[in-house]
């Protein structure tokens, strides 16, 4: 089964870091990849850039995802290597990447969600962060994936509505980085509602995912 490398849009206001981050703009965050992704370890290690630490540990300790943080070694004038300790509010995508023997390569919060670029070394381990993300009310949007069904040669189990709205969305520029289109733009072109439209995505690209992500002997029931 071929390896697959992904970039995901979550988003949750009690995802780790991300009022640190929000507090301190200047900062951007990134996993060391050997020990940050280790879900029995009780610490988590990141990699941080910022142009002021007092800043950004300033919004550490109002940051309620947060319990014990160290400043463990600068890097650099504007790097530090941090380790987390994490409260029980927080939601935490990395054990689920760490479980399926994935890798987060990237992290970039955009002001109100977190842009991960993740490697997977079975493809099956997307779809299970994509059930994690559900399961804990987390709004994930796949932007890019390396292996992907075209829509145009196959169904690949999608309803016609939700096939129409996704091509609608690809020639509309919505998945571009940055958008050429709006949601509500995308809901005008198919005359429904914002709502419908999301819904309609959504559920698109989760069976897009299962179809082209898992094998038939693995598609959950």
């Amino acid at each position: 089964m071929a390896d697959s490398k992904a970039v995901v849009r979550v988003e949750h206001p009690d995802i780790v870091l991300t009022e640190t981050v929000t507090h301190d703009p200047s900062s951007k965050v990134r996993s060391v990849s050997e020990a940050g992704t280790d879900p029995t370890s009780g610490k988590f290690f990141y990699h941080i850039t910022s142009s002021d630490f007092r800043q950004f540990e300033e919004g550490l300790r109002n940051d309620r995802t947060i319990g014990e943080f160290e400043r463990v070694i600068e890097t650099g004038d504007e790097e530090a290597i941090y380790s987390f300790v994490y409260t029980d509010e927080a939601k935490i995508v990395s054990p689920v990447i760490s479980a399926a023997n994935g890798v987060i390569l990237d992290m970039e919060n955009d002001g109100s969600a977190w842009i991960l670029t993740v490697w997977m070394p079975e493809r099956t381990g997307l779809a299970s962060l994509w059930d994690y993300a559900q399961q804990n009310d987390i709004s994930i949007e796949l932007l890019r994936v390396n292996e992907y069904a075209s829509l145009g040669n196959t169904n690949a189990g999608l309803t016609d509505s939700q096939r129409e709205a996704l091509l609608v969305a690809v020639e509309s520029g919505y998945f571009e980085e940055p958008r050429n289109a709006t949601l509500s733009e995308v809901a005008a072109d198919l005359d429904i509602s914002q709502p419908a439209a999301s819904g309609l995505l959504r559920r698109g690209i989760k069976r897009l995912i299962i179809s082209s992500l898992m094998d038939d002997s693995e598609e959950p029931e």
